[in-house]
Parts: structure tokens; sequence; C-alpha cells
């Protein structure tokens, strides 16, 4: 065994817990290799380069800092991006940022090709990208300017699809794409069937842009109308031009303009489509635009039409996800005891640390698109997220799906939310507000209201550093990276399980995982049988259990939060069609369920 891989087994000190797939997730994904040369000999290594990096951007006492990160990341306390672990330090052409949202795409063939080549230059870049495909003409729409007939966006979304297939991003990592569209789109119904048969659109996740609008009209069992703006066509192939306008607020426009009313249907049967979809193939998911808009912290400057890939960043066009995860896992004391607690202080401490982090990587990384970093510089956004978060439960006895548990995680949040700010606002003193901060609106957005007196006060007096703060991923590779800890929010998906992991050169490997807490537990008290109650899995939780978590928690995140509520393959449609206007009247801004279904591939399988 090589010096690098023994770093990765001591189990007591919590360093890094013996896994085979957190030593592959390294080499694969992580360990800086030049020209055939190995340079991070070690984990540390990587480490130490990722710290000096970010370190870097420090005015002053840089070598106290890089200790400091090095630290947090070396105890596994704070995992950063993925794109930052690969690409920190390395000198290589590209991007420290996960995602990005794109342009927006004009009605035009030079538009539409000419997101296509961003698009493929920032996933050249590493970057994952998601764009709303809402501007794009229904299909069989006639060009007010040519005359030419549309094919519709799905049909062009498939150009994407095969521009992605082509690219696979860079390194051992799936090129991913977020595609969205206005539920009042003329081609709202091919959207929603899009993925109806396997093998379309299989690097797209699709989401609905639900509004308000629509939410009233399914309660109120009234009609919906599928418009598209005036000024871009000049009739349909299948009838007569229309002359019944009304007047909406289309992405690219500031004000409402005139839209043509292409046909109408019931609002309940264009959710029960949604719903249906969704049920049997897992997509589209939904995000509750509005609220996005209504909540987002620069909605006096924004607006917002899509997220990244996994919907855990709403973004203007060109905004990028900066993102990196606290381990609640690594601040758990005596864990499994009725002595168990959790060091409050250090999560205070690693999340300032990492909101100091994450806003020197703005300062250092590099971007594919000038537009994109004009973007990120004018807003300064970045995301803390949490990791380990069920496996945090279980080490502290208390049930994933007790109010218990939720009271749990909501105090957590609330405290790393907190930090985060205060951290903010201390570096807006030193460094300087983001460009874009103006003291009366910013204070005047409602997650800023939510704020304590003083914190609102810091900002008032200093500004702030960063536009958002908060935000919950997935964290899959990271968590692996972790030791296998529970991934993002989400609960243990099982205690043992396998797993599949895109290689470099394509191909999947599958592994055999065990989850970190379920490890420990074992190694501890060598009992595999008649585990303790808060030894809970997703599939013992019901859709509301799962709603009710990621609502405790999103009222302590700016951005929004990744999250899937796991339904049995026999739960029934018509309790099925409830979750999602269920997360609708809870106050979240999305939600995405996964039903496992024949012909549907998952990335975890249990036995």
């Amino acid at each position: 065994m090589t010096k690098s891989e023994e770093s990765f087994i001591d189990m007591k000190s919590q360093t890094h817990p013996d896994s085979e797939i957190s030593r592959h997730i390294w080499r694969a994904k992580y360990r800086y290799q030049q020209n055939g040369e190995i340079i991070d000999k070690t984990i540390e290594d990587t480490w130490r380069r990722v710290a000096k990096a970010v370190a870097a951007a420090e005015c002053r006492n840089t070598a106290k800092w890089e200790d400091k990160f090095y630290e947090a990341l070396s105890e596994f306390r704070f995992l950063p991006g993925g794109r930052i672990i690969a690409g920190a330090g390395t000198g290589r052409n590209v991007t420290l940022f996960n995602c990005f949202v794109m342009g927006t795409i004009e009605d035009s063939i030079s538009s539409i090709f000419d997101n296509i080549m961003e698009g493929a230059l920032t996933m050249q870049w590493g970057g994952g990208i998601g764009y709303d495909f809402s501007t794009l003409r229904p299909k069989g729409s006639l060009a007010r300017s040519t005359n030419n007939i549309s094919s519709g966006p799905v049909s062009f979304m498939k150009i994407w699809d095969a521009m992605c297939d082509t690219m696979l991003s860079t390194g051992a990592r799936r090129g991913a794409m977020m595609g969205t569209l206005r539920c009042d789109h003329p081609d709202i119904v091919s959207f929603i069937q899009a993925k109806k048969e396997s093998g379309i659109l299989t690097n797209f996740n699709l989401s609905v842009l639900v509004s308000d609008a629509l939410m009233k009209a399914v309660s109120n069992n009234e009609e919906w109308l599928l418009v598209f703006p005036e000024k871009e066509i000049s009739g349909h192939v299948d009838q007569a031009p229309e002359e019944e306008l009304v007047y909406r607020k289309w992405p690219g426009s500031e004000e409402e303009i005139p839209c043509r009313v292409f046909s109408r249907i019931q609002a309940v049967d264009l959710w029960e489509r949604i719903m249906k979809a969704n049920y049997n193939y897992a997509e589209p998911g939904v995000l509750f635009i509005d609220r996005i808009n209504e909540m987002n912290n620069l909605n006096y400057k924004e607006r917002i039409y899509c997220t990244n890939p996994c919907g855990e960043v709403p973004l203007p066009p060109y905004g990028s996800c900066n993102l990196g995860s606290v381990n609640l896992s690594r601040f758990i004391n005596q864990p499994f005891t009725e002595q168990a607690t959790i060091d409050i202080e250090g999560i205070r401490t690693t999340t300032n640390l990492a909101v100091r982090m994450l806003d020197n990587v703005i300062s250092i990384s590099r971007f594919p698109l000038d537009s994109q970093k004009k973007r990120i510089y004018r807003s300064r956004r970045i995301g803390i997220g949490i990791t380990g978060l069920a496996d945090a439960l279980i080490m502290m006895n208390k049930d994933y799906g007790s109010k218990n548990g939720r009271s749990f995680a909501e105090n957590i949040m609330r405290e790393i939310c907190y930090e985060a700010y205060k951290t903010s606002v201390e570096l807006a003193k030193d460094r300087g507000a983001f460009p874009d901060f103006k003291a009366e609106p910013y204070l005047s957005a409602p997650f800023i209201q939510s704020l304590p007196v003083s914190i609102r006060q810091g900002i008032k007096k200093f500004g702030i550093r960063n536009s958002h703060l908060l935000s919950i991923a997935p964290t899959g590779s990271i968590s692996l990276l972790a030791g296998n800890v529970s991934s993002g929010l989400e609960p243990v998906f099982d205690y043992e399980y396998s797993r599949n992991v895109l290689n470099s050169n394509g191909s999947v490997s599958h592994f055999r995982v065990t989850d970190f807490a379920y490890r420990m537990w074992v190694e501890e008290f060598g009992n595999r049988e008649n585990l303790p109650e808060s030894f809970t899995r997703a599939r013992d939780l019901s859709p509301e259990q799962h709603l009710q978590m990621q609502a405790s928690l999103q009222q302590f995140v700016d951005n929004s939060i990744s999250k899937t509520i796991n339904v049995p393959e026999n739960f029934s449609f018509s309790s099925f069609k409830d979750i999602y206007s269920d997360a609708y009247n809870l106050g979240l801004k999305g939600c995405t369920t996964f039903r496992p279904v024949k012909n549907r591939s998952s990335v975890l399988s249990s036995d």
C-alpha cells in the first residue's frame, strides 16, 4: 500500500475513513497530474495545493490563512466544490466554478448557435450549464422577420444535448445541463413529455418554470393561456393569425410586453401532465419562479429564469455558482452515546473560513467568458451548504424524519446562516461591498429582513461582500471523498449499497460502499443488527418527511436547495400528485422527485 493510500485509512482520527471509493474519487477526479507526472503524491498534497492557491488572494498574512484553510480542508470539515479541488493551484485553463447559467437566447439561428458555442466553451473549461428556452418560438410558428417555420425549443435542445455528448466536460465529470421552459409557453406540453422515451435529452435536467398564477389557476380550476411575444411571430402554420393579446413579463424584456394567445387549456390538466411525467419518468421538476424572484436578494437588479443543473442556485444570465459544504459529521463529540454533542463553535469557525475561502476563489478563478466574470464580480455570489446531515443526526441519536431531528437541523442551519452573513459584513469592512450593493433595496429584500437586527445594522453601516451566501448542493463526489458521508441534506440512502462512478475514459466503475455513520457504529460496537432508531434510510421516510426537512432549512438558505423526494415504486399517483403542491404551500423554491421505475437508471442501488 502506498503512502498516498495510507492517508485515507485513519478511522479513529476521522481524517479519512477506509474507503476504496474515496481513493478512487481522489485519483480520478482531484489528484493533480501534469504530463504524466503525479504532482499530488498524497491527499494532503491536494489540500495544501488548494489552501495555498486560495490564500494567494489575501492581501496580508498569506501564510497564516494558508494554514487555517489547510486545517479545515485536511480534517474534512469544509469541502469545497469539486472544480475548486481539481483546479486550484494547477495553473490549468479551467474554471473553479462548478456551474453557470448562460445568456438569454434570442429567437434567431445566429443567437442559437452563438449560445451553443458559449456553452461548449464553458463545458470545455469544466462548468455545467443552464439555459432557459422560453425565448424560442413555438413549433409551427412563423417568424415575423423571415416567415420561416420554427421547429420549437425541444427540437433545438437536442442540438445542445448532442454538443454535451461530444464535450463530456473535462476529466471524470459527466456533462450536466439544466433546461427550463415557462409554464405558459405554447410548447410546454412537448417539453413536459420530452423524456417520455428513454435516451432523449439525457444530458439535461428539465424543470418547468411554474408561476404563482398557474398555482392559483390550478387551485381555482381555471382556464390557462399559452402565449408567446407578439413581436417575434406573424402567425402559425395551422391557423389564421389571431389578434387576442395579453401582457406578460418575458425573458429579455424589462417591462410587460404584448403576447399572442396561442391556445387555452385547463390549468388542472396541465398540472396533471406535469405530475404524471414526474410519476412515470422523474422529470421535469418544477421551479416556483415567482417565489425565486421575490426572495432574490438582488431582485432590484436582476431577473432569474434558470438555475444551475441541480437546482440549488437560481442565477441570472451568465451567473455562476461557487459552492462548498460544511461537513457536519466531523463536529460530533461522543457519537452514539447519551452524552453526544455537536461542536457549534467549531461549525461557526469553519463557516467563517469557508466564506473567506469562497470569496477568495472568485478572485483567483479564470472564466470561460468575460460576461461570466463581469457578472460574478458584480455580485460575488457564493453558496455555503452542508453535507453529512443525516450521519450527524444518527450520531446524535436523532431520527431524520422526526420533529426533533428537523429542529436540530434547523438550529445548525441558522447558526451557519448567521455566521456566514456576519463574516461577509466583516469582509466588506476590509475589502468593500459587492459592486451591485445598494443598501436600501438590498435591506428591503425578504430574506435580509428575516436576519437578526444586529446583522442588518452591520449591512447598513458597512455593506456586505457577497450578495448571497447559502446554498445546499447534492455534494455527490465530495461526500464520497470524505468517506461516503450522507450527501447534502439527504437522508442516508442505505447502510450498504452499490455505487457507479464515471471514469475519465468514459467507462463506469462499480463500488460496494458503506455509509460513514454505519461504518463507525459497526467499528465501535461490532453490531450490524438491532440498530438504534436514529438509523433512518431514505426509503423509511414518507414524502412529507422529506419535504418538511427541506422546508425547515430553506428559511435559512438565501439561494436554494437541491433535494430529491424519494418515492417508493408502489406509491399511488393520487397521493404522489399532492407532493408538488405541498412543496409550494411549504414555501419551497422548487421540487424534484424520484420514483424507481423500469428502464430508468440510477447511480445508487440497494440490494
